[in-house]
């Protein structure tokens, strides 16, 4: 049986469908499993035991008509017995008629539900053993009959030995030895709206390197410099002799190999929480207002805790639409403080550090 997922989107959506590649290869071992991903989200496929290809979606196929119709000529030539789409997008749905696979699945969507041969609800009720992300992804497979107590529900990401070689010696280049408690900051988020505020986070810092003896990495890449930059400049001057603002990877293969020697990582929930989660390394994640904990984290996770404001103050969010909330988010980080979650983010690293 040959299958195809496909899942464009954010690196965080592409590493959470991977478990619908690992649930199939248990159920199906011999089977052939092909994964399309955006050209910018690899990094958390490459060495995936339970994908045999990726096929690579380019930007340039969304501004270019004729490259993108041999993109789809190339797929329906692979013959695909079952499609499965997880992002259900114009581009996915139209990758999946050019298949002419005779199962083809996703959620439905009044608008597109002819074209696939099943479609499923999402979730909105959480479950106790596993986020809505995760769910939502397993239902997909409602039709394959998996056995419910082997059902794989969390996503990992591979490195290879040489990766992790080349990680350590790239940290003792820059003088951080094996023993130094290493913690990432994930200091910014995919968007402004998804950015804890600059101050606050430098507080947040401020708490951490005054808990205990870490060496403090920041997750950033050169274009965001400045601002990363404009967060180390709002720290103190012990925290700032902590901080090793200038060592960071140029590759995304090599910030999870830096991650894989973390004690921790704490900051901004997005990508580089759920990577590091995929790598079993603590999180600590500070989630936007408008985006749902349950969505992506589980209350009863040992290694990893997640706070929100409406824990706090959940009489704002009554009566609130999600756009509403987006509008206004400045206004929701504003009273969103460290001292808010300051106990948490201390037994946390009391407990994981």
């Amino acid at each position: 049986m040959k299958f195809l997922v496909i899942q464009q989107k954010m690196i965080g959506d592409v590493l959470t469908s991977t478990i619908i590649c690992d649930n199939l290869k248990q159920k199906y071992p011999s089977a052939t499993i092909h994964f399309v991903a955006n050209d910018n989200t690899l990094a958390v496929t490459d060495h995936h035991p339970n994908i045999d290809k990726v096929i690579v979606f380019k930007k340039e196929f969304r501004n270019n008509r004729s490259q993108f119709l041999q993109f789809l000529k190339a797929i329906r030539k692979e013959h695909y017995d079952v499609v499965i789409d997880a992002y259900g997008k114009l581009e996915s749905n139209l990758i999946t008629l050019a298949s002419k696979a005779s199962r083809k699945i996703s959620y439905h969507k009044t608008y597109t539900s002819w074209i696939y041969t099943k479609t499923y609800n999402t979730h909105t009720v959480t479950d106790p053993d596993m986020t809505l992300a995760i769910k939502n992804r397993i239902t997909l497979l409602d039709d394959f009959q998996l056995n419910p107590t082997k059902l794989i529900t969390k996503p990992k990401i591979y490195l290879s030995k040489e990766e992790k070689i080349a990680a350590r010696k790239f940290l003792l280049e820059n003088a951080i030895s094996e023993t130094e408690k290493i913690i990432m900051i994930s200091v910014l988020g995919s968007s402004e709206p998804k950015t804890y505020p600059a101050t606050y986070m430098a507080k947040v810092i401020d708490q951490i390197c005054n808990a205990g003896n870490y060496t403090i990495l920041f997750n950033y890449i050169p274009p965001q410099e400045e601002q990363a930059k404009a967060i180390y400049n709002l720290c103190n001057a012990h925290s700032q002799s902590k901080i090793k603002f200038n060592v960071f990877s140029d590759s995304l293969r090599g910030f999870l190999g830096i991650v894989s020697h973390c004690s921790a990582l704490i900051g901004n929930e997005g990508g580089a929480v759920n990577m590091a989660k995929a790598l079993e390394v603590p999180t600590f994640a500070i989630f936007a207002p408008f985006t749902k904990k349950e969505g992506w984290n589980l209350q009863k996770e040992e290694q990893h805790k997640a706070i929100h404001l409406d824990e706090f103050k959940p009489e704002l969010f009554q009566h609130k639409k999600r756009k509403e909330i987006i509008q206004q988010y400045a206004s929701f980080y504003e009273v969103f403080t460290p001292e808010l979650f300051q106990e948490h983010l201390s037994n946390f690293l009391q407990k994981h550090l």
